[in-house]
């Protein structure tokens, strides 16, 4: 009997059999090879989307694995192709997939959320969720496209052009993916970050990185623009402190992109964004092309991803990688290794 760890409510993680379930005409089972423990799985852990989840729930979203078995109406995969589940399942008949946005359905359903997820041995799934990873990737690597997909998706829908001056609030995995995505594409990227480890992490990386807790973070990008100010800002901490000071980073008609999710509607100077006109940009998840895309940087060897890779642990770790997270310490990514 396959293996997975199910979400009881209260904090409660409770490690039991899973009966792999055979696929559906345009289905396809997966064998799991590795799944990111991702900040939306704490945040459940948490209790914060009780009222949404379907208890017990089997979490996990950020994987890779390899095609078991196909459902009789599946065409393009074969056993044995490695892959990553781009996991969404919009319903493409309310307005905004009638638009081209089934991403931001307005009745969307999130694989690992809202349905099982990947935190089993055996994962079965709609076929067209699926994206082959080639050869050259590796299987950790692979269950690094999901977050990677959000970075090319916060990237692309923010136009960085090369020289752009680009400011990273939150230097956690999304944030350094993001920076990393930006940088390659020809931007000038400073990261803030309040974690000790992180701000060591992302210089190693080559970047320029401050605590903006002890080291003023207006000033520092006023002396890298000329005084102008930043042209983009990604605004990835999800706290009050970075939407605050997200308007006052930007130069005249820059553009804050807000990629962190507020628990509470923070406050937001928007005589700031009057006085200097400045542009707003709201970016979730992900579209198909930017999981193509996050596959095709991801195999180009072109990212450090192994450096955003803290630990890999057996599916019984998850108990301690909520517990690291929790910490704040020396974590950026924790893969389960299924």
């Amino acid at each position: 009997m396959a293996q997975a760890a199910y979400y009881e409510g209260n904090r409660r993680i409770r490690y039991g059999d899973a009966a792999p379930i055979a696929p559906a005409p345009a289905e396809v089972q997966l064998q799991i090879s590795h799944c990111g423990i991702c900040g939306t799985d704490l945040h459940i852990f948490h209790g914060a989307m009780d009222a949404r989840v379907d208890m017990p729930l089997v979490m996990g979203h950020e994987m890779s694995g390899t095609v078991q078995r196909l459902g009789s109406e599946v065409e393009g995969f074969a056993r044995g192709d490695a892959v990553a589940v781009m996991p969404l399942a919009p319903c493409g008949n309310c307005p905004a997939c009638a638009a081209g946005h089934s991403h931001i359905c307005q009745n969307l359903n999130f694989l690992g959320i809202d349905t099982p997820g990947a935190f089993q041995q055996y994962w079965t799934v709609p076929a067209h969720t699926l994206h082959k990873l080639p050869p050259a990737l590796s299987l950790q690597h692979g269950a690094l496209i999901e977050p990677l997909a959000v970075a090319c998706h916060d990237v692309r829908l923010a136009d960085v052009q090369a020289g752009d001056k680009v400011v990273v609030i939150g230097g956690g995995p999304i944030g350094m993916l993001v920076a990393l995505v930006a940088r390659q594409a020809g931007a000038d990227v400073l990261v803030s970050e309040v974690n000790a480890y992180r701000v060591e992490l992302a210089q190693h990386l080559g970047f320029d990185a401050i605590n903006p807790q002890a080291t003023d973070l207006i000033a520092a990008v006023m002396q890298r623009t000329g005084g102008a100010g930043a042209d983009i800002v990604f605004e990835v901490s999800g706290s009050q402190a970075g939407a605050s000071i997200m308007t006052e980073l930007l130069r005249t008609r820059g553009l804050a992109v807000v990629v962190a999710i507020f628990a509470q509607p923070p406050a937001v100077d928007l005589f700031r964004f009057f006085w200097r006109e400045l542009r707003l940009q709201g970016v979730r998840v992900y579209e198909a092309e930017d999981f193509e895309a996050a596959i095709a940087l991801a195999a180009s060897g072109a990212l450090p991803l192994d450096a955003l890779i803290t630990d890999i642990r057996p599916l019984s770790g998850l108990h301690t990688g909520f517990a690291d997270m929790e910490a704040g310490g020396s974590v950026m990514k924790i893969l389960l290794e299924l």
